[in-house]
């Protein structure tokens, strides 16, 4: 199937490592041009140059704190005037730590809320002038499969995940005009560092691995290369009526009907 995506710009943030970089990679072999931001770097220049390597494509790298405003608004203005568009958002940003509700104090909420709340506002209103004048364009924020199945000490993701959710369906009717369409993906257990970094030392990763996809009814944690391939097909014409709506990749390990 061809995504039609040659040419198209597209912004993927937090793309130095992990579900970022698949994205990044995936959207930049299907054509798009590719503007990539992270706070490290260094990290971040290696990674360009590892996609363009993998798909001949330019790929931008442009360092950017994504809960910093000004260094948001300057990463946009800056990624809009390298190709005079913007047709794609990856909103996309690490998570907040796993802990009981009792342990976080207000300075960990008002982090955990302009990472992973504000910041996903702040760069949909900054790109949306740009998606009115060309009368299209796609947003997608990677979230948590913890907005559909409650996760243990997951309160500080699983509040600012849920509020992603319910701007983004707000943001769906009123872009809907515009033919933008405003979509959530959920990973479920996908094999990032993040993961590999919850695995306590002196076990044994196989092991350790093994024994967390037990409960995925497919047997195995999840590549994110395969979370990628969704949400290159959710920025593509092909998926021009599905808006609003929050997409799970967990192979099938979340109970919940709906």
């Amino acid at each position: 199937m061809n995504l039609n995506l040659t040419n198209k710009v597209a912004i993927v943030l937090a793309a130095s490592k992990g579900l970022g970089k698949a994205i990044a990679t995936s959207l930049s072999a299907e054509g798009a041009k590719v503007i990539i931001g992270s706070r490290d770097e260094n990290e971040l220049a290696k990674t360009a140059a590892e996609i363009h390597g993998i798909t001949g494509n330019e790929v931008i790298a442009i360092p950017v704190d994504v809960s910093n405003g000004e260094a948001v608004k300057e990463f946009i203005e800056q990624a809009a005037a390298k190709f005079g568009r913007i047709d794609i958002l990856l909103n996309n940003a690490g998570g907040p730590s796993f802990n009981k509700f009792e342990n976080f104090d207000d300075d960990a909420w008002q982090k955990a809320f302009e990472l992973n709340l504000l910041s996903f506002a702040r760069t949909s209103r900054l790109v949306l002038p740009h998606m009115q004048k060309t009368g299209s364009g796609r947003i997608i924020n990677i979230i948590s499969g913890s907005v559909k199945a409650v996760l243990a000490s997951s309160v500080l993701s699983t509040a600012m995940r849920m509020g992603v959710v319910g701007m983004a369906k707000l943001m769906a009717d009123e872009f809907g005009p515009y033919n933008i369409t405003v979509n959530n993906v959920a990973p479920g257990m996908i094999l990032t560092d993040r993961l590999k970094h919850t695995i306590p030392q002196g076990i044994d990763p196989e092991q350790a691995l093994a024994e967390k996809a037990k409960n995925i009814p497919l047997g195995r944690i999840g590549k994110p290369e395969e979370l990628a391939a969704l949400v290159t097909f959710l920025a593509s014409e092909h998926a021009a009526y599905i808006s609003g709506t929050t997409i799970q990749v967990d192979g099938g390990a979340s109970r919940g009907i709906f």
